[in-house]
């Protein structure tokens, strides 16, 4: 025992005199109302920094010597003081730091270089601030930036299958396989659904934005440029980077309940946010995040036939059957048509180890995992080729339930080696889709089919290996050299559903006059995956860049970049950019540039098969989407393999300061993009004997079709001041973007002349007015003593729907009553929506929040045309929607932080 003492006593000891041989700086950083919790503190010229904890404090221990110590914060101006320490000594620094621009954050997009403001950046780059991203009055990532920036769009869809459960985004009215998305500014993998049915982003494959926990995000940068010479394919609008928390000695907790003011559509949100210091300088950030919605359902009262064409015998049956009382929704509804029902759980690290000064170990990642449950077409007892009678005599309405597994993981490191910054990553992204079809049959197996069906799903898996370097020079006024490669395997696969799911089983029904008919085969709403249709593909991607931006002078930037990638597939592609940035002031700059871009061919694009039912001018077929490899595509369709999308890109645009406390942006953008990939129209007539084996009654296909050109401008005013004892930011940003489908229609030379049904007048709509073609927010707060105060609104421009076959006036019709001529065409008028919170901090440590979305209940533009409505059923459009179909939405929420 006396041993153990006697070590005991020498480690204390040693310890002690170690401890005594460092210098400490500690201190507090806060703003007017006060602590400033996450607050980043760094010592200038070394690798040492920390963040704030939940009392603003923070604490260094180094070796004596004089030093230079930052603190900063997002939105916030950082400040510098000087001090000097002995060993032993205690010195403290405290930072009041004042609120700034967006435009004064330093930003690491766009830019290999050291992280520099947007004022000195040669493209223009938008920052989502923690405090925006913690007053935000939604809950899902997508809606939080449709709702903050104006180029962005993403709603809810629904009656869309898969694209009910994961929502597309665009950035600048283009699609979202054209935006790039970066966690931590490492690429971020792609979704494994492919986006089919007729909703904005059709043929398509996005980022699954909502996959991400917004607990876990410190703020997001969003470069409003082409940029794929400096991040490689997809960032044709641009690049979104995610920027995750590193925080500890701080846990934020935040819980929320909502609910729409139709009394649907409830929401939960509950997340946890922590972290913990790794050793002297290394930490690890957790979150753990739950998210439900339950369905909305805005269908109108179903007004068409039910058991019989006759519409007296019809009513006749309705009354008896006491039809309505069956169908599982209030009134005379049939549907379900609004925000599906879905529930998430998230899990995401964050971390950094480091080895020495210069060098250290970083690593982030995380899992969602998600439920979703929509509703599709009623099935209505009239149509017996897809009702079983003896198991729904009512009909049903078929439910689709998707099981989605969202995985990602990054490890790196990165360090300084002989004045080279260099930078070794390696990240694995994988999403899964499953879907189960329930309340359903498979007609064709009569009263021996199942009512639930596993039909099958998607997988999708990107492995990405990054090696960057760069290094600064003191030539002219600085020239900072960047060069990597990246190397990127891909796979993609379909999995088959179960057997009853899309077999044959011969059951026939006899018709009206008496004939006996096929069944269709297949489960109704989402007929199974074949073990035809079963697929693994795999495509490599390698690539090397070289960057190089040259400070000519104090006032002058221009930047080069140049990119090699090479796919094993479609061979290789060269893009490049020239950009410049000249500072007028310290207050104003001048930007502008013109680069080359493109986008490869998804691999979902690439081998996607399957036949699905699709509702098409008030009937439902089931159309084949047959990939570029089957004998249909290439032999009856005589269709080429897919190519890349190739595009140009012109920008000019100037900001700065014009006094301290407002900031402005303008700037205007041109993108050109060649041989677009599209999901063509459905071909039918003419094809009836080479579908017939694959039970579909039409084919479709993904070819390079079409050109386009899109220009627009983005504007941005930010203002701030103290008002009284509180502060008052408001700012006004817009985005008005015009998009235009140029030149012909590219079809094979078995095509020619096919040239509308391929892409048809619906299809070009989709692309220049399904979205919004301006939308503009603005936001208000104002801070007093423990209250703040949020408003926002956001400005809808009008968007389009265009019926297919409307542009021949033969299919016009005269409304009897009004005297005017009818078409099925229909413009969407602009709408305002206004959001609003309040919140009282009642401590340090507990803040109350009461607020509502979309306050006044404003809702879309109705249908007009009675074929739009089909029936009674959509009251509201599903093909083209400005910002959902929910209505008011009230919330109140309790935010912790310990």
């Amino acid at each position: 025992m006396k041993h153990y003492t006697y070590f005991l006593f020498i480690f204390l000891f040693y310890f002690n005199t170690i401890a005594q041989e460092r210098a400490t700086i500690t201190g507090v950083v806060s703003d007017q109302f006060g602590a400033l919790p996450g607050a980043k503190v760094t010592i200038e010229g070394t690798n040492f920094n920390t963040l704030t904890d939940i009392n603003g404090s923070y604490t260094f221990k180094l070796e004596e010597g004089e030093y230079i110590v930052t603190a900063g914060f997002v939105m916030y101006n950082s400040e510098s003081k000087s001090v000097t320490v002995k060993v032993g000594e205690t010195a403290t620094l405290d930072f009041i730091l004042k609120t700034g621009f967006t435009i004064d954050q330093p930003v690491s997009l766009g830019s290999r270089a050291e992280p520099k403001s947007s004022l000195k950046t040669t493209a223009p780059v938008d920052i989502i601030s923690p405090q925006e991203l913690t007053n935000s009055t939604q809950i899902e990532l997508s809606h939080i930036l449709h709702y903050l920036v104006p180029s962005f769009h993403s709603t809810n869809q629904t009656i869309s299958d898969g694209t009910d459960h994961i929502d597309p985004a665009t950035l600048r009215g283009l699609g979202p396989d054209q935006v790039l998305v970066l966690v931590n500014g490492k690429r971020r993998h792609n979704s494994s659904l492919l986006n089919v049915n007729g909703t904005v982003g059709r043929g398509t494959v996005g980022t699954d934005f909502n996959a991400i926990p917004i607990a876990s995000i410190e703020r997001i940068e969003i470069l409003r440029d082409g940029a794929t010479s400096q991040y490689g394919s997809d960032a044709i609008a641009g690049v979104v980077n995610i920027i995750l928390k590193r925080q500890v000695e701080v846990i934020d907790i935040d819980g929320r309940i909502g609910i729409n003011k139709e009394g649907d559509g409830q929401t939960n949100y509950f997340s946890s946010n922590f972290g913990f210091n790794l050793g002297k300088e290394g930490f690890i950030n957790l979150t753990g995040e739950y998210r439900s919605r339950d369905a909305t359902n805005r269908a109108g009262n179903y007004t068409g036939p039910v058991y019989s064409n006759n519409a007296t015998e019809d009513a006749d049956l309705i009354n008896e059957n006491y039809f309505f009382n069956t169908t599982g929704y209030s009134d005379q509804r049939i549907m379900e048509i609004g925000s599906a029902q879905t529930q998430n759980l998230a899990v995401s690290f964050n971390g950094e180890l480091p080895f020495s000064n210069n060098s250290s170990f970083y690593f982030n990642g995380g899992r969602n995992y998600r439920e979703g449950k929509a509703k599709g077409f009623f099935r209505l007892p009239k149509d017996e080729d897809r009702v079983v009678l003896e198991l729904f005599p009512n009909g049903f309405s078929p439910q689709i339930l998707t099981d989605i597994q969202d995985d990602a993981i990054t490890a790196g490191i990165r360090g300084v080696k002989n004045n080279w910054n260099i930078d070794f990553s390696y990240s694995i992204g994988k999403n899964a889709l499953d879907y189960t079809v329930n309340n359903s049959n498979n007609a064709s197996l009569g009263i021996a089919s199942p009512k639930t069906f596993y039909s099958g799903g998607f997988r999708y898996q990107q492995n990405t290996s990054n090696l960057d370097i760069s290094r600064t020079y003191d030539w002219l006024s600085g020239v900072n050299i960047a060069f990597g490669a990246e190397l990127r395997v891909e796979n993609y696969q379909i999995i088959a559903g179960e057997e009853a799911s899309y077999i044959n089983g011969g059951s026939t029904y006899t018709d009206e006059f008496g004939d006996e008919q096929p069944r269709i085969p297949g489960a109704q709403v989402f007929p199974g995956f074949q073990p035809e249709n079963e697929l693994s593909r795999f495509r490599t991607n390698s690539a090397g860049y070289l960057d190089i931006e040259t400070n000519i002078s104090e006032k002058l930037l221009l930047k080069t970049a140049a990119r090699y990638e090479y796919y094993n597939d479609f061979g290789g592609q060269l893009i490049w950019k020239f950009s410049g940035r000249y500072r007028v002031n310290n207050d104003i700059s001048v930007r502008s540039g013109f680069s080359s871009g493109f986008r490869a061919p998804s691999l979902h694009q690439v081998y996607f098969q399957n036949i699905s039912s699709q509702f098409i001018n008030g009937e439902i077929i089931q159309v084949g989407t047959f990939n570029n490899e089957s004998a249909i595509a290439q032999e009856a369709f005589k269709i080429k393999s897919l190519k890349p999308e190739l595009s140009r890109h012109f920008s000019l645009g100037v900001n700065g300061k014009l006094q301290d406390n407002l900031s402005f942006t303008v700037d205007y953008y041109y993108i050109k993009i060649k041989d677009r990939i599209v999901l063509s129209g459905r071909f039918a007539e003419g094809y009836e004997s080479i579908l017939e084996p694959f039970n579909a009654g039409a084919a479709q296909f993904f070819t390079n079709a079409i050109d386009s050109e899109t220009s627009g401008i983005d504007a941005a005013l930010q203002y701030k001041t103290e008002l009284g004892n509180g502060i008052l930011n408001a700012s006004i940003a817009a985005n008005f973007n015009k998009t235009r489908v140029v030149g012909d229609i590219k079809v094979s030379e078995s095509l020619i002349g096919q040239e509308d049904l391929l892409f048809n007048r619906e299809e070009i709509a989709r692309v220049e007015s399904a979205q919004p073609n301006y939308k503009i927010n603005n936001l208000l707060s104002y801070e007093i003593r423990g209250f703040k105060i949020n408003l926002g609104n956001t400005y809808f421009g009008d968007v389009s729907f265009i019926h297919p076959e409307d542009g021949n006036p033969n299919n016009w019709v005269l409304n009897e009553l009004s005297g005017e001529i009818e078409t099925r065409d229909q413009k969407f008028t602009p709408k305002l929506l206004t959001d609003l919170s309040v919140s009282y901090k009642l401590n340090k440590s507990l803040e109350f929040v009461l607020g509502g979305n979309n306050i006044f209940n404003v809702y879309p533009d109705k249908h007009t045309h009675s074929a739009n409505i089909n029936n009674g059923n959509f009251v509201y459009s599903r093909r083209v929607q400005q910002f959902g179909v929910n209505g008011s939405n009230f919330y109140i929420r309790a935010f912790l932080k310990l």
